[in-house]
């Protein structure tokens, strides 16, 4: 299975940005925790991150004819804010995980919202760094490739 990993905003700052929060690990940490941790799998993932909405959209439009078979998408603070990310997501017609690091539901009022939520298979947070593994468990066990 070949999974596109796109971080949005502010994601290059992990593990320096409100560790209190987002914890302690980079992103290329918790790259390789995630990949290490699914070495049994046949899984190939592939890694972006960006500050920038455009290029966001740019790299989902391009997943629509690539060979990935799924997306994992983590848009950080566009979540709460981006029709346009929203509706890029729309365009993908495979399946696509939304993963936040913290429980945005008991955060501030501003982040419960989440306008990209409605265009996504379904949405995991709250569990730090596991996000993005429990997202691939799910992927896999949709596609029935989960071997647990």
């Amino acid at each position: 299975m070949k999974i596109l990993v796109l971080n949005g905003p502010n994601l290059n700052l992990l593990g320096d940005r409100e560790v209190d929060i987002y914890g302690n690990m980079t992103l290329a940490e918790i790259k390789g925790f995630t990949e290490n941790a699914l070495q049994s799998y046949a899984v190939d993932m592939e890694w972006k991150q960006s500050n920038h909405e455009g290029e966001m959209i740019e790299i989902i439009h391009s997943i629509r004819k690539s060979d990935h078979d799924a997306l994992i998408i983590n848009p950080g603070a566009f979540s709460h804010t981006s029709l346009a990310l929203m509706d890029a997501l729309r365009s993908v017609a495979k399946p696509i995980v939304e993963v936040h690091l913290s429980n945005t539901a008991a955060r501030e009022e501003y982040r419960r919202t989440k306008l990209t939520a409605q265009a996504v298979e379904s949405i995991i947070e709250g569990l730090g760094k596991d996000v993005y593994l429990v997202a691939v468990l799910a992927l896999l066990i949709k596609k029935g490739l989960w071997h647990g």
